[in-house]
């Protein structure tokens, strides 16, 4: 299945990217599109326990089964000042 990446903030700096897509099997979670991720972009690795992940509009655990056509986006942690 096909899953669609959004990078935002610094992350897309980290990547080179702003979009990415990543094929999946079947039954994929985020833990498992995270761990791709983390091969694919290892600056983004360094980042892995302050990432917010959010699938569509809602913010998801790492066991969240992906289905296929998913739009993940990923967060740096929230700075303001």
């Amino acid at each position: 299945m096909k899953i669609t990446i959004s990078f935002y903030s610094y992350f897309a700096d980290l990547t080179g990217r702003v979009v990415a897509s990543e094929e999946l099997p079947g039954g994929a979670t985020l833990g498992d599109l995270m761990q791709r991720l983390h091969a694919r972009f290892p600056k983004l690795a360094a980042m892995d326990k302050s990432t917010l992940i959010a699938v569509g509009v809602e913010y998801q655990p790492r066991s969240y089964v992906l289905k296929s056509g998913d739009e993940v986006s990923l967060f740096p942690p929230v700075q303001g000042g």
